[in-house]
């Protein structure tokens, strides 16, 4: 079984480039490429695009009328939900944690244009609240008279992590063609874990000796380990395939989340600044950036052998560069 058995809706523009960072591989001591999944196009790109395909395909048979989902402010996945929720002629309603802004800047400008309806969470009782929130939504949706549906946090889950499961029949025709061997790591950045379960399905089917290692961006990594490992079950399960995954078959680095999700960190913004000034890249503070900075740390310790073929994928977030301007900019001298 592969992933052309389930529904899906063409929302991307497949296949994304892969592409050689040989400045930044120099540096690190590695043979550096990069997926480019900020490429994707559709509603201003990112990994929740693939996801999207599968778990939008199933809302469209349901009749849904209205999507509802949540993530912080500069979240990629609830932006991307309003834009399939524009094309496909649904309501987005996005539950956000956070207070509401003096001003839209970044993903929420986005969110806006795409027409989604907003609700603010105050970040400390989200966690408490959210899951009300969202089921008080659906519930207001269907006295209307309306088919609901509450997609969950970055679109993680079983149905959502085939997207990744087919990013890696993707790069591995890509390489087949150019004669590439497979990479040896693949480095992702991880906010809800759905990206890295699809890819360890993914890799255990077509490179069952290439590692991938989920650089945390919000959680520590126990939490990542269980709910991964058992998204990554499930999933295989989809797919028919037998194999199953234990917490510890989990790679988490969790030292680079900073001052908390959605909250730029030191390394983080200094891996921007690399990638920037020596490949012209653009990678964004909340996701990219701090996978970035772990990256190079764990070329740095040797966690990542000298030599190895490291494969980063950019999951997109550029859109938030732009509302964390100042911290990106203090300090740095002029060019």
């Amino acid at each position: 079984m592969t992933t052309d058995d389930f529904r899906r809706l063409d929302l991307g523009f497949f296949p994304t480039p892969i592409e050689t960072l040989p400045r930044l591989g120099r540096l690190l001591g590695v043979d550096l490429s990069i997926k480019r999944d900020d490429y994707c196009g559709f509603g201003g790109g990112g990994n929740k695009v693939r996801k999207l395909e599968f778990l939008m395909a199933e809302a469209v048979d349901a009749g849904v009328e209205v999507v509802i989902t949540t993530g912080g402010h500069q979240s990629n996945h609830a932006r991307m939900v309003a834009a399939a929720a524009c094309k496909l002629g649904m309501q987005a309603v996005l539950v956000l944690r956070g207070h509401p802004p003096t001003e839209y800047q970044g993903n929420l400008l986005l969110d806006r244009l795409f027409g989604a309806e907003l609700e603010f969470l105050d970040p400390v009782a989200y966690f408490d609240l959210i899951d009300g929130r969202m089921q008080a939504h659906a519930d207001a949706a269907a006295a209307q008279g309306r088919t609901a549906r509450i997609i969950p946090l970055g679109g993680a889950n079983a149905l959502g992590a085939l997207g990744y499961v087919r990013a890696v029949e993707e790069m591995a025709d890509q390489l087949r063609q150019t004669g590439a061997p497979p990479p040896d790591v693949i480095v992702v950045p991880v906010g809800s874990g759905g990206t890295l379960a699809g890819l360890l399905v993914g890799c255990r089917r077509h490179w069952p000796a290439t590692s991938a290692v989920g650089i945390s961006v919000s959680r520590d990594s126990a939490w990542f380990q269980d709910r991964v490992s058992k998204m990554a079950g499930e999933c295989a399960a989809l797919m028919g395939m037998p194999d199953t995954w234990r917490p510890a078959d989990v790679w988490i680095e969790d030292g680079f989340v900073g001052p908390g999700y959605g909250q730029p960190s030191e390394g983080g913004n200094a891996a921007i600044h690399h990638a920037a000034r020596s490949e012209g890249l653009l990678l964004d503070p909340v996701y990219t950036g701090k996978a970035m900075d772990g990256l190079f740390h764990l070329c740095r310790n040797g966690d990542i052998p000298a030599g190895s073929r490291v494969l980063f994928v950019h999951c997109g977030g550029s859109p938030a560069l732009y509302p964390f301007a100042q911290a990106l900019i203090a300090g740095q001298p002029m060019p």
